[in-house]
């Protein structure tokens, strides 16, 4: 193992050379016969979306609570609309307010007394803005302000109670870990942290290769429900894996405790050891939401009213040639973990080549007539709603490849090493490569060059509304001269 000099401090954040004393149990080093990778339980992601969604429906709770009590010390009657109606006006509008105000978020979870902060306020402003909507309404007459201002002191002290309540709960029973964050050690001796889950690189079989798309696999598997990582390795590794690392579709820290000499100002920091991002998901939590919705307001009512459409390409595929009437490849998909795509069968079936090896060509003679029409119209990538179903895809994002592609007899990550970072989202039935019309085989090594690039643009300036301009501009490229 490498050695690292390091400033004393604390043995839990300290990183150590190449030799440990026994009694510093809390070392991360090798053991003989870890060959396994760690296994990472569930994602927190989807836990930290549960626990937000039960603080909704508890500020929801204390609202109701709160101006239902105003109800009953202003007019002796909890229900009374001038103080119940105000719950319906009330609740939505705080709900924006919070959600903007980031009160649920995952500091809010480790820290309670803020996300009561947060709640708070944004219950302030709601009240300042109801009161001015109400006074331009010039219906501030009919209002209640007894009940108005009992049930928005009553709502303060209900959310107070019931967020402290829930974050003690909740925080003990994950013990304050609201987050999978991996330690990925290569050839070095570090300590890690609580909660950490340690892979020990050269025991998992894990290599910073970009020509060993079998390591990025797995790679990928390791972190598909990880939230970080934090790699420790020797300086003369860190540029192989964070090329390597680029493609996970999540924040990756890098361990630079020879920094800490220089006193810098803007490292990030983990745990105390200084460290620098050289990567990071380029859709935050809310934006994955949002594209996931997306997602799924598309693909559902596109598979009911396009079901004829599937059933009878089907038929056609199943009578006009022997073989399935789909076509599975395995392809390189998010985190570079490889999943297998769905397509309409176009090819003689002693003729399909499932690892992707030779593109099609304009007069290929493996295409049946039928998927050559299929091919032409696009009509053969249909099936791939239902991986977007199944969220192994997007409907917008880079194209998936498979393994064995080549331009000018290279595997595309042999072109660029930049290939891999299109892991880093979810590849799409569409892109913005395909709706600038780069499609088609990939014959020269410009051609992967130039889709990669716009791969990235679109990984570095994605919003919503891309994605909605880039479903527009499909239409206009669904049948196309290079689709064939």
């Amino acid at each position: 193992m490498a050695s690292w000099a390091y400033p004393p401090g604390p043995p839990d954040r300290s990183i150590k050379g190449d030799t440990v004393d026994p009694r510093d149990s809390g070392a991360a080093q090798a053991q003989p016969g870890s060959q396994l990778l760690p296994r990472i339980g569930f994602s927190k992601e989807r836990l930290r979306l549960k626990l937000y969604a039960a603080l909704l429906a508890l500020d929801f709770l204390a609202i109701t609570s709160g101006f239902l009590l105003g109800g009953l010390i202003r007019f002796g009657n909890p229900l009374e609309p001038a103080a119940a109606n105000f719950i319906y006006t009330f609740a939505p509008l705080f709900a924006v307010l919070a959600f903007s105000g980031q009160a649920y978020s995952i500091r809010v979870l480790e820290q309670p007394r803020q996300g009561i902060f947060r709640a708070t306020k944004a219950l302030c402003l709601t009240a300042a803005l109801l009161l001015i909507i109400l006074f331009y309404m010039k219906t501030t007459g009919d209002v209640s302000r007894a009940a108005f201002g009992l049930g928005t002191l009553g709502t303060i002290g209900a959310i107070t109670f019931l967020r402290h309540t829930f974050g003690r709960i909740v925080g003990e029973r994950y013990h304050w870990s609201f987050m999978n964050e991996v330690l990925l050690v290569d050839g070095v001796t570090v300590y890690p942290s609580r909660g950490q889950i340690v892979c020990f690189a050269e025991a998992a079989g894990l290599a910073p290769d970009i020509n060993d798309p079998a390591s990025h696999g797995r790679i990928g598997a390791l972190l598909a429900n990880c939230d970080r990582v934090v790699l420790a390795c020797p300086p003369e590794l860190r540029v192989a894996w964070a090329r390597t690392l680029k493609g996970a579709g999540t924040n990756v820290d890098v361990l630079t405790p020879e920094l800490d000499y220089l006193g810098a100002m803007k490292l990030r920091h983990v745990d105390g050891r200084s460290a620098v991002l050289v990567a990071c998901g380029p859709l935050a939590f809310r934006d994955r939401i949002l594209k996931r919705c997306l997602d799924l307001a598309i693909t559902i009512p596109a598979l009911l009213m396009l079901a004829p459409v599937l059933l009878g390409i089907a038929l056609a595929v199943r009578i006009s040639s022997r073989g399935p009437v789909f076509f599975r490849q395995a392809r390189v998909g998010q985190g570079n973990r490889i999943f297998r795509v769905l397509k309409f069968r176009t090819m003689r079936i002693e003729a399909s080549d499932s690892g992707g090896t030779r593109s099609a060509s304009r007069e290929d003679d493996r295409v049946t007539p039928l998927g050559r029409f299929l091919r032409r119209t696009s009509l053969d990538e249909l099936p791939q709603l239902f991986n977007v179903l199944a969220g192994d895809m997007s409907i917008v994002g880079p194209r998936p490849h498979a393994l064995a592609s080549t331009a000018e007899s290279a595997l595309f990550w042999q072109i660029d090493d930049r290939y891999w970072e299109r892991g880093a989202v979810k590849p799409g039935i569409t892109g913005l490569a395909q709706v600038r019309g780069h499609r088609g085989a990939t014959l020269r090594r410009e051609d992967l060059t130039i889709r990669l690039q716009a791969d990235l643009e679109y990984l570095a300036d994605w919003s919503l509304w891309r994605d909605i301009g880039i479903i527009l501009r499909t239409a206009r490229v669904l049948a196309h001269p290079n689709a064939f």
